[in-house]
C-alpha cells in the first residue's frame, strides 16, 4: 500500500452492543438505549426503521418487542478504554476522536506485524475475543476516506481501499458519504443534478462556491478528489469541557430544569476537576420546542471548576435565556471554556461567606471541599455511591442522561 496507512476503526452500534453483552438475553434482539429519546440502537433496531434521537414512543410504535435500557454509563467509559487499548498494542499513533472510534497511523508497524489488512484483520480479531464487541475498519490512504470506508463496512466489517483504485471507488459513492453533507447540502447538489461524488469531482469548484459558499465549495472539492492532508494526531488539548441533555417533548418547570442543570454542572464539574482543570467562561445553550435556540455566556472573575458556581451560571443564564421565550426547552447545554490548569487561588477575606462564583471566597472554598469528597467517595466506590439530594431526586425526570456525552466527550 502506497502512501500513509490509516485505518478508522469504529465499534458497531456501541452502547447497545455493550448492552447486549451485559446481559445476554438481549442478543439478537432490538435494543433502545436512552429515556425519552432514542440515543442508540442495537442493528436488530435498526431493521424497523429507529435512528437517534427519535422519540422512544415512536420507535416502540415501529418496533414494539424493543427492549428500552437507560443507559450503563461507566460500563461505556470502561468498555472504551479496554478497546484503545487493545488499539495502542499495534501502533502508539492513535487519535481517539469519540468515545467508539479511533484513528490509527500503522506506518511504522508495518514491519513487524504485517500488511494493513493484516493488522485490520487481528485488531477485529483481538477485540472481538477480548471484549466481545463488533467493530467496523477501514484502511485507506487517508482519514476521510478510511472513514468512509469503514462505514461502508457496517456492521462488524472491513474493507480496505486500494490506492490504486481509491478514486474510482470513491466518485461511485452517493454525495452524502462526504463529511459535511447533511440533508440540506445534499438537496441543494441533487438540484443542480449531482448524486454521485465523481459529479461533484466534475463540477467547478466556482460553481459549487456559488451555490454552497466558497468555503464549502473549496473544501467539499477537495474531498471528492480525497485530498485531506491532516495527519493523525495523538493528542488533543481540550479547547472546552461540557456536556448536555436532550429533554424528549421539552420542560418548562423551573425546579425539572434547575435539576437537570445541575446534573450537567455536577458532570461537567467532576470532570474538570479529574483532568486538574479551572475554567473561566461558561456557556449554556438551549434549544427550544420550536427548534428555535439561544445561546448565553459569561465569564467568571477567576477560573473555577465548582459545581455550585457552575450550576448557579447555568441558571442566571436560564433565566435570561428564557426571558423571551416561554416555550418548552428540549435541549439543554452547558460548557467551560478558556481552560487553565488549577493553580494557586487568591483567597479573599472572610468578612463574611461570599460568593460561591468567586474564587477565593470562604462559600466557594466550602464547595470546593464537598466536591473533593464527593470526588474521593465516587473513585473509591462508584458514581452512584454520592451525590446531591436534589439532582437524585430529579433522576427518574431526566430524559436523556448527558452520560451519553462521551462518554461522547471525554477528552
Amino acid at each position: 500500500m502506497s502512501g500513509t496507512p490509516i485505518l478508522h476503526c469504529d465499534l458497531d452500534a456501541f452502547y447497545a452492543s455493550v448492552e447486549q453483552i451485559l446481559d445476554p438475553s438481549l442478543a439478537g434482539r432490538p435494543v433502545l438505549v436512552g429515556g425519552g429519546v432514542v440515543v442508540a440502537a442495537s442493528y436488530e433496531a435498526r431493521a424497523f426503521g429507529i435512528s437517534a434521537p427519535m422519540n422512544v414512543r415512536r420507535a416502540l410504535e415501529r418496533c414494539p418487542d424493543a427492549v428500552v435500557v437507560s443507559g450503563s454509563f461507566g460500563e461505556y467509559s470502561d468498555y472504551s478504554d479496554r478497546v484503545m487499548e487493545i488499539l495502542r498494542d499495534f501502533t502508539p499513533l492513535l487519535e481517539q476522536i469519540s468515545i467508539d472510534e479511533a484513528f490509527l497511523d500503522v506506518s511504522g508497524s508495518i514491519h513487524l506485524l504485517g500488511t494493513p489488512a493484516d493488522i485490520a484483520r487481528e485488531i477485529r480479531r483481538r477485540v472481538k475475543a477480548e471484549t466481545g464487541l463488533p467493530i467496523s475498519i477501514g484502511v485507506a490512504s487517508s482519514k476521510f476516506l478510511a472513514k468512509v470506508a469503514s462505514a461502508a463496512a457496517k456492521p462488524d466489517g472491513l474493507l480496505v481501499v486500494d490506492p490504486s483504485d481509491e478514486i474510482a471507488w470513491l466518485h461511485s459513492l452517493p454525495v452524502r458519504v462526504i463529511w459535511g453533507i447533511g440533508p440540506v447540502t445534499e438537496r441543494k447538489l441533487h438540484d443542480h443534478g449531482i448524486q454521485t461524488v465523481g459529479e461533484l469531482a466534475a463540477t467547478p469548484v466556482d460553481a459549487l462556491g456559488r451555490w454552497l459558499g466558497p468555503g464549502a465549495g473549496h473544501h467539499l472539492h477537495a474531498l471528492a478528489w480525497n485530498r485531506d492532508p491532516r495527519p493523525v494526531q495523538t493528542t488533543r488539548r481540550a479547547k472546552s469541557i461540557g456536556a448536555q441533555s436532550a429533554l424528549g417533548r421539552g420542560l418548562t418547570d423551573p425546579e425539572e430544569l434547575s435539576g437537570v442543570l445541575l446534573h450537567l454542572a455536577d458532570r461537567v464539574g467532576t470532570r474538570m476537576r479529574k483532568k486538574h482543570k479551572v475554567g473561566k467562561t461558561f456557556t449554556l445553550r438551549v434549544r427550544f420546542e420550536d427548534m428555535t435556540s439561544a445561546t448565553r455566556a459569561t465569564t467568571f472573575d477567576a477560573p473555577l471548576n465548582t459545581t455550585a458556581a457552575i450550576h448557579r451560571a447555568a441558571m442566571t443564564l436560564l433565566d435570561d435565556a428564557r426571558s423571551d421565550h416561554d416555550g418548552p426547552l428540549t435541549l439543554v447545554g452547558i460548557a467551560m471554556s478558556k481552560l487553565a490548569d488549577e493553580g494557586a487561588i487568591q483567597m479573599e477575606l472572610a468578612l463574611d461567606d461570599g460568593d460561591v462564583s468567586h474564587a477565593g471566597s470562604v462559600a466557594a472554598d466550602h464547595q470546593s471541599e464537598i466536591d473533593r469528597q464527593i470526588d474521593r467517595a465516587r473513585e473509591r466506590f462508584g458514581r452512584d455511591v454520592v451525590g446531591r439530594a436534589s439532582d437524585l431526586l430529579n433522576k427518574d425526570r431526566r430524559r436523556v442522561d448527558d452520560g451519553f456525552r462521551k462518554l461522547a466527550e471525554r477528552d
